[in-house]
């Protein structure tokens, strides 16, 4: 991790928004209610998706490596999510409203498909927490909506 300087960490807190494509400032918690009405055919049955949009850049630049990447899922993610995920690299892009222009970034982006009965709020807040306070991030990106799944 980087960590050179109380520079650096201003500007990676200032400057840096976490987004693959929008920035989303709240958490979402468990499906709605309305998505144990969702219509699933069988096998299909009613699910939740949530949808993690990790950037990686710190202060910049690339400052969450593969090794920091690979604990962080290994120790946050995984363990609340046992049942299994999907890991995509992917290219985020924000807007930096101090610099007035768009930023690129690499950046993951994690897709879980868990229970609907599964109640994820406290799940999704800690792996944010966890993210931004380990990487020094303003935002995750999280979306979470039901869904009809079977596996």
């Amino acid at each position: 991790m980087l960590r050179s300087s109380p520079a650096d960490f201003r500007v990676a807190i200032r400057g840096h928004a976490i987004c693959c494509g929008v920035i989303v400032t709240s958490l979402c918690g468990s499906a709605p209610a309305g998505a144990r009405d969702v219509p699933c055919s069988a096998p299909q049955r009613p699910m939740q998706q949530i949808e993690f949009m990790f950037g990686r850049n710190i202060g910049g630049r690339l400052g969450v490596g593969e090794a920091a990447w690979s604990r962080f899922l290994a120790r946050e993610v995984t363990p609340r999510f046992p049942d299994g995920l999907s890991v995509l690299n992917a290219t985020g892009l924000w807007q930096d409203k101090e610099r007035g222009r768009p930023i690129r970034e690499q950046s993951r982006l994690v897709i879980i498909v868990t229970s609907d009965e599964t109640s994820a709020s406290d799940k999704i807040a800690a792996i944010v927490t966890a993210y931004k306070r380990q990487f020094w991030q303003r935002s995750v990106g999280v979306v979470s909506r039901p869904v009809c799944a079977a596996f």
